[in-house]
């Protein structure tokens, strides 16, 4: 009788323990975990389009090129991070692809221009580097606002 206990309570406990470390039972059914990163997937992909479309339209040349925009955007961005280390890595598969090396030296000139970035928001310094990528000549943000110190007395 003894033994027919023990073995009884090892299998409720052995049951019990694959019941709880099996996360599957406590969720609900209906839940359909692969439709909103989808959507987020086609909304990245259709911007990463229109970045290419945009530098194509404005700059046109080997630069537009969407192997020189991605990487070059890369090298870029990090070289403002300061990790030359894997920049120059890039900037070597840069070269060999036929992209213009003067286009980088424009790029971060603008980016340096403008200023100071949070280092902890990401897409800002995305959208700037792109933004110098497509227009490298850019004015720095805010100068255009600020008035002169002249008066007339």
């Amino acid at each position: 009788m003894h033994r027919f206990r023990m073995r009884f309570l090892t299998a409720a406990l052995g049951a019990a323990m694959l019941f709880v470390a099996n996360p599957s039972f406590a969720q609900n059914s209906e839940q359909k975990p692969g439709d909103k990163p989808q959507a987020g997937d086609a909304k990245e992909a259709q911007k990463k389009i229109d970045e290419f479309a945009e530098a194509e339209k404005l700059l046109g040349g080997p630069a537009a090129n969407p192997e020189c925009l991605w990487l070059g955007r890369r090298v870029v961005s990090l070289l403002w991070r300061d990790d030359l280390d894997t920049a120059f890595r890039h900037l070597d598969l840069y070269d060999r692809f036929g992209c213009p090396a003067g286009h980088i030296q424009a790029t971060f000139r603008c980016l340096v221009r403008q200023g100071n970035i949070d280092p902890k928001a990401a897409d800002t310094l995305n959208s700037r580097v792109h933004g110098c990528w497509v227009n490298p000549n850019a004015e720095p943000q805010g100068t255009a606002a600020v008035p002169s110190g002249t008066t007339n007395r």
